[in-house]
């Protein structure tokens, strides 16, 4: 089969095509969106704690399980998310390609005398 054994389309279909607004899933892989979806999840799982635990993540896509104490959650446009926290009483931060993003959110004993840490949400934009 070659080119020319393909209907053409009409001027009028192909405007029509053109105008068609469609929700592809491509629409919603960039960082910005992904930020959004961790935030609700984060903030919702945060919520849930007593006063004597924090938000943990067990990363497991490391080659190894690695527990991180998270205080920050951030991003840099299109496609990298950025955790900034603790791992093993060490400051970390992890910068993931969203494509790699898989984590448990865990429970985890706040420091003594210390007031519970709240993770931090920040975007480039102020919001």
């Amino acid at each position: 089969m070659n080119s020319s054994d393909y209907p053409v389309a009409s001027s009028a279909v192909v405007r029509s095509i053109e105008t068609i607004k469609a929700n592809t899933p491509t629409q919603h892989v960039w960082a910005d969106e992904m930020f959004q979806v961790l935030k609700r999840y984060i903030q919702e799982f945060e919520d849930s704690l007593d006063a004597e635990h924090e938000v943990g993540m067990m990363m497991t896509n490391l080659g190894q399980s690695v527990l991180m104490t998270v205080s920050q959650v951030t991003y840099e446009a299109p496609t990298l998310m950025v955790f900034r926290g603790r791992v093993n009483g060490f400051e970390a931060t992890l910068i993931q390609h969203i494509s790699q993003l898989n984590f448990l959110l865990m429970s985890v004993d706040k420091e003594p005398d210390l007031p519970k840490r709240q993770i931090g949400f920040a975007t480039t934009d102020g919001e």
